[in-house]
């Protein structure tokens, strides 16, 4: 289904920009692509699309319109009954193959069937030339699925490509730029044009390019679509990924991201143990987050069951997500005391009140589960963060962000390989230390790769050679040989960075004493990416002191109170990186800022109405190659801090250290199950 071209038709009409919408088109579009096959169909689906799927459909739904069984694309024979196949799958040539080797199975068992492929989220004529090489081509109708961004929170919206980072910067592959500006252009489509984009990084800018590309374009052939700048938007800043490499690498310390470390969030689910979801069997919450974290390791045992993290239906879990994994056990303990008092008080109830206690019994009950599930997360988490491990390679971080005794770090991480440490976690320290101190000393890195090598196996010799080739070139000796200083491995200005950016707040006592500054997430240090967002938004709290307009009232659970940031300061008017270009030009990579048509008026008009405290205005950031969840945490703080300006996240997919060096190692979960299920 083609998004409207009337910008003004899906505008709402609070402030902040309703993306529901989003995942409704991408509902009609599927429905229209799977209405296009006539009768019972067999779906045949790409093991990495069910989970992007699972948040935009239902089985039902797909039942609805013909789907008769479904299936995981996988190599070996296809048992259909229905006349229709339908192959759903990302453009890859792996794919591409199991679907030839499947229709010339049929073929030579004399089955008849009608195939139709839909590549999401587009054609490609690499596939039309695989399926003629294979001499089936003939045999399939090729169509699209154009699944786009799709909504994980209220204010985030995710392509869902985990791939996207790795394609970029290590396969060379440009195809996720191309995506990422159509996903975009839609969002212009639905709410009008964005005044300014700006920006920082090479492959940003071609993003950049290609976004005002298509809007000249699309103005030029279509007078009625997209003329209208949007009073709903007010800029698009695109963060490349490489442009801050050092904070994916760093173990995320927020809830939500230290759920992502340990149990692997994919798609919005996680795999938990399946008690922590049945209804709870003792009565009293109060219990519930206060028994022993020695059950941590029993529950890691049980059998799994998936679950869907949302702050839509988990109001807990809300409250949590951005929290420091320090703050999280006291909210806890408040949220049992609070459920506690209300269960409690239908004792002393009269009749009306227990019609009412009636009444919200079962939000109670929803929020008790809530409270036995988080509980049991956290007493997951909690040995893992109290282990050696952990705390040594916190403690290696920590030293690395304040470039102190590098060498001395280097050996730290050697000791990490001798007690058997993940893999992942080395590479992340190898990579921070690298990156934060301009380098590793040659001789130094070149025995730590041995190590690597030796312990690991010699199958990350593909990893290491990545690592250190431009243009990702994140894992580097010092000094450069000449042959390898070329511009995709320039110096990281980190410690000039430090300084300029507020990066380290040093000498604060507690965590407390951060919660005004985007730092908190990550106990003292201040992402270098959202640093950057703040240099263009909010120009005011880059250079502030977090501890300013604190109201220094605490609640029982020892955090501040929902007033958290007295005085707001109001949001200005989108001037790019004006004041900041000399810092943000030291950073390796383009740097630019676009004013799109109508740009004059539309700050103008943005500025009077934020004086004016009539509305707010969102401020897209997209993260080209991911984002982490602290991150995302991060600028939920930062929007807390100045009225008259939402920031809406979109990203090609949530990552983290973890995922970055697996995913260009090539290693990582896989699914086996031959039918499939959403």
């Amino acid at each position: 289904m083609a998004a409207s071209s009337n910008p003004d038709q899906h505008q709402p009409t609070k402030d902040a920009a309703d993306v529901s919408i989003l995942r409704e088109v991408a509902r009609n579009s599927l429905v229209h692509a799977l209405n296009s096959v006539n009768g019972a169909k067999t779906l045949v689906l790409d093991p990495t699309l069910a989970g992007p799927l699972s948040l935009v459909t239902e089985v039902s739904l797909l039942q609805q319109h013909g789907v008769d069984k479904m299936f995981w694309l996988e190599s070996g024979p296809l048992a259909a009954v229905t006349t229709n196949i339908v192959y759903l799958c990302r453009p890859r040539i792996k794919w591409v193959k199991i679907i030839a080797d499947q229709i010339k199975r049929h073929s030579a068992e004399s089955q008849q069937h009608t195939y139709t492929l839909l590549l999401v989220p587009r054609i490609s004529t690499l596939v039309s030339r695989v399926l003629e090489e294979e001499g089936v081509l003939g045999d399939v109708t090729i169509s699209s699925y154009n699944l786009q961004f799709i909504p994980i929170a209220d204010d985030v919206v995710s392509l869902e490509n985990g791939d996207a980072f790795k394609e970029i910067w290590v396969d060379g592959d440009e195809t996720s730029i191309y995506d990422s500006s159509q996903a975009l252009h839609t969002l212009q489509k639905l709410f009008g044009l964005f005044p300014r984009i700006v920006g920082k990084g090479d492959h940003a800018g071609r993003l950049a390019d290609l976004l005002t590309r298509q809007t000249t374009q699309s103005v030029n052939s279509d007078r009625e679509s997209l003329v209208d700048v949007s009073n709903m938007f007010d800029s698009l800043i695109v963060i490349d990924r490489r442009v801050d490499m050092i904070t994916p690498m760093l173990t995320q310390l927020t809830y939500e991201g230290l759920i992502d470390e340990v149990l692997h969030i994919k798609n919005s689910h996680i795999e938990v143990p399946a008690s922590l979801l049945n209804a709870p069997a003792n009565p009293n919450p109060s219990t519930a987050a206060s028994s022993s974290t020695a059950q941590g390791p029993a529950l890691a045992q049980e059998k799994k069951r998936k679950h869907h993290l949302s702050a839509a239906t988990d109001t807990i879990f809300a409250e949590l997500r951005d929290l420091n994994f320090a703050s999280v056990g006291k909210r806890l303990n408040k949220a049992a005391r609070r459920l506690d008092e209300d269960y409690r008080a239908r004792h002393q109830a009269s009749v009306s009140q227990l019609r009412d206690f009636v009444g919200k019994l079962g939000g109670l009950q929803t929020e008790h589960r809530a409270l036995q599930l988080h509980t049991g997360l956290s007493e997951i988490i909690m040995p893992v963060t109290k282990s050696d491990i952990f705390n040594k390679s916190l403690e290696i971080q920590q030293n690395l962000l304040a470039s102190y005794d590098v060498p001395g770090q280097i050996t730290a991480v050697e000791d990490l390989i001798a007690q058997g440490a993940d893999m992942q976690l080395v590479i992340r320290l190898l990579c921070l230390a690298s990156v934060t101190a301009g380098g590793i000393r040659s001789k130094t890195l070149e025995n730590i790769k041995k190590e690597v090598l030796q312990a690991y196996g010699y199958s990350y010799l593909p990893l290491l050679l990545s690592l250190a080739a431009p243009p990702l070139a994140i894992l580097l000796p010092n000094p450069l040989p000449p042959s390898s200083a070329t511009a995709g491995s320039a110096k990281y200005p980190y410690t000039s960075l430090r300084k300029s950016l507020r990066l380290l707040i040093e000498g604060t006592e507690s965590l407390d004493e951060l919660e005004n500054d985007i730092s908190y997430v990550y106990s003292g240090y201040a992402p270098i990416s959202i640093r950057l967002v703040q240099c263009v938004a909010q120009k005011g709290l880059v250079l502030s002191n977090p501890a300013a307009g604190k109201d220094g009232s605490v609640d029982d659970d020892g955090t501040k109170g929902k007033s958290t940031f007295l005085g707001q300061a109001q949001a200005h008017p989108i001037i790019g990186w004006k004041g900041f270009e000399d810092v943000v030009g030291s950073i390796p990579g383009r740097t630019f800022d676009v004013k799109q048509k109508g740009a004059e008026a539309a700050n103008g008009a943005a500025a009077a109405t934020q004086r004016a405290g009539a509305r707010s205005t969102t401020t897209v950031v997209f993260f080209l190659g991911g984002c982490t969840y602290t991150e995302i945490a991060a600028l939920r703080w930062a929007g807390r801090q100045n009225q008259g300006r939402k920031f809406l996240i979109a990203t090609t997919g949530i990552v983290n250290g973890r995922s970055i060096v697996e995913g260009i190692a090539g290693v990582g979960p896989t699914t086996t199950s031959s039918e499939a299920g959403l």
